[in-house]
């Protein structure tokens, strides 16, 4: 049963390694494309662009040409995205290849969880999601390190190339142990609905990058999000007419399925921050070369790796509603802990508190991915996981947008460029917004979800009658 969601979890790996890789390497790629390390937000954010526009087809294309057949091109299309980014020489060459990374990322994460949903029984689904991460979080332990020691010692470019061996040994093991039953669905595209969800995600998210940057007027970061808002009233509007909507907002009448998608969002905020703030901060103001802040960033991914291997009995013994609030707090707590941080204090207490922060953070992610899913039935799979891979880019989009524009916010204030207060403020403002994902899960029944946490809400005992 593990070999499904280890196999899987290739696509995992070679994206999240990708990111991370990435996030170390900015001021160095920024330097040698000629622009600010900040500016760069926007390469970043074109990616989650992609991702947000074409998962919603990834779920029909997955249904109409089979899982597997999908899974496969998007590896190619990935790798190719890979291979034009280490050839890029400007700021838009580079911004138009990650573009084109989102795309296969798009289809490659949303098919491997639609696969792995399909093919494992509902009381199995937290340990399936657990052994589907565990291989992908390696990816965030080799990336820094890799990416920092590549940067440092030969070239930001080779941090792409390193894309390419991965993706074919990938192609090998889908074709080999890929063999699961295809569900097709003749089901029609929504083209209308296509159009105007993409317009939504990629106006609104394209607004909220280039509203700092000083490359581009304000005002076409404000008249962006204006036409994404107006696109996203018309679509459901659109949506509640058309009998096979791309994206179908009825699933949010599914109260399960609800709180995981807002708690979880508001949560990855402060992921889609950390990789962005933690590397700048440490290689511009703690003086780290990307090797070195590589090598203190990879603690992080370790805790999460941890968390796998106890996530299963913690919501089996706790349930899901309790352990996420408790989870979703302390991870929080740690984003902020990071505010806190100087060149003085002790670089072993700094790597505790990221252990600590990854691993109660990841202990989130199980719970909240398999939570997703507790009230779907199999009908309606590939709807909820379009949504919650739409979601998930969305708000980590959304976490590099608040922690760009804190940056420059706060760096305008003082009129100079960024200061070790200026990332302090930043983590502060970034946990704020992310411990609000508590609040979804307190309404909830200690035992929502027990179909697939295994939880049961323990029930008094009946007095036993006395006998004369």
């Amino acid at each position: 049963m593990r070999i499904i969601p280890l196999v899987l979890a290739v696509a995992l790996f070679m994206e999240n390694m990708d990111s991370t890789v990435i996030a170390t390497s900015l001021p160095a790629i920024a330097a040698d494309i000629g622009t600010e390390p900040i500016s760069l937000k926007l390469a970043l954010t074109a990616y989650f662009v992609a991702l947000a526009i074409f998962i919603p087809l990834s779920g029909w294309m997955a249904d109409r040409f089979g899982a597997r057949n999908i899974f496969r091109v998007a590896i190619v299309v990935f790798m190719a995205g890979s291979i034009c980014c280490a050839f890029s020489d400007s700021l838009l060459a580079f911004v138009l290849s990650r573009f084109l990374q989102g795309i296969g990322g798009s289809m490659m994460t949303p098919v491997a969880r639609l696969v792995l949903v399909r093919t494992t029984p509902r009381n199995e689904l937290v340990s399936a999601m657990a052994w589907l991460t565990i291989p992908a979080l390696i990816g965030p332990i080799s990336g820094p390190p890799l990416g920092g020691f590549l940067t440092t010692y030969l070239s930001w470019h080779w941090i792409f190339w390193i894309n390419v061996p991965i993706g074919l040994i990938g192609l090998v093991l889908v074709t080999r142990f890929l063999n699961t039953p295809d569900s097709r669905n003749e089901r029609p595209i929504d083209v209308p609905g296509l159009v105007l969800s993409a317009i939504t995600f990629a106006g609104v998210m394209f607004g909220f990058s280039v509203i700092s940057l000083p490359a581009i007027p304000t005002v076409a970061g404000y008249a962006s999000i204006v036409v994404g808002m107006i696109a996203g009233w018309l679509y459901l509007g659109h949506a509640r007419r058309t009998e096979y909507p791309i994206l179908d907002p009825a699933m949010f009448r599914l109260p399960l399925f609800r709180n995981a998608i807002i708690g979880g969002s508001l949560f990855r905020i402060g992921i889609g921050a950390f990789p962005f703030l933690m590397p700048l901060m440490l290689q511009l103001t703690f003086g780290l070369t990307p090797f070195e802040s590589g090598l203190t960033t990879f603690i992080a991914a370790f805790g999460a790796i941890l968390s796998k291997f106890g996530a299963e009995r913690l919501y089996a013994t706790f349930g899901f509603p309790r352990t996420l609030m408790v989870t979703a707090v302390i991870g929080c707590l740690f984003l902020a802990i990071n505010g806190l941080f100087t060149p003085a204090v002790p670089h072993w207490l700094l790597m505790a508190a990221l252990l600590v922060g990854g691993l109660t953070r990841s202990f989130f992610f199980t719970g909240v991915n398999a939570l997703v899913f507790s009230d779907v039935d199999d009908a309606r799979t590939s709807q909820a996981t379009a949504i919650n891979a739409v979601s998930q880019q969305l708000s980590v989009a959304g976490g590099v947008a608040v922690a760009g524009g804190a940056l420059e916010i706060f760096s305008n204030m003082h009129g100079g460029g960024l200061t070790l207060s200026d990332f302090h403020l930043a983590w502060f403002v970034v946990a704020a917004v992310a411990v609000c994902s508590a609040i979804p899960f307190l309404r909830l029944p200690p035992d929502a979800g027990s179909d697939v946490s295994g939880h049961r809400k323990k029930t008094p005992e009946k007095p036993v009658p006395a006998t004369i």
